[in-house]
């Protein structure tokens, strides 16, 4: 069993910046593709960020260019920086682990707010 924990979120002002972090427990972090989700109010839950067991990178068009994706296997931790926020970025940013389809593990999740 994996358990994942999420923190760094908080209240921004636009253009500024946070980094999010998210430890996992367990022995197989190494092996998990990891991703960021983000869910605003009233909106589906959307992919932000992945990053494979392999490091390779992928981002949603909204973020390219200003969030960054990387993880440190021997820290068990996966990180999202955020850069140029802007108000549309506000809302909870979950991580997620996956291997294929049959281990998938889910954060609580942590609230980012954009706002002067």
């Amino acid at each position: 069993q994996v358990q994942l924990v999420e923190s760094g979120g908080g209240l921004v002002q636009p253009g500024g910046s946070l980094r999010l972090s998210c430890a996992a427990s367990g022995s197989i972090f190494s092996s998990l593709h990891m991703n960021w989700y983000r869910q605003a109010p009233g909106k589906q839950r959307e992919l932000v960020a992945t990053i494979t067991s392999g490091g390779s990178t992928n981002y949603a068009d909204s973020v390219k260019g200003r969030f960054t994706i990387s993880r440190d296997n021997a820290k068990n931790t996966v990180y999202l920086q955020m850069s140029s926020l802007e108000a549309e970025d506000t809302a909870v940013y979950y991580c997620k682990g996956n291997r294929g389809t049959t281990w998938v593990y889910w954060g609580q999740g942590t609230q980012v707010t954009v706002s002067p």
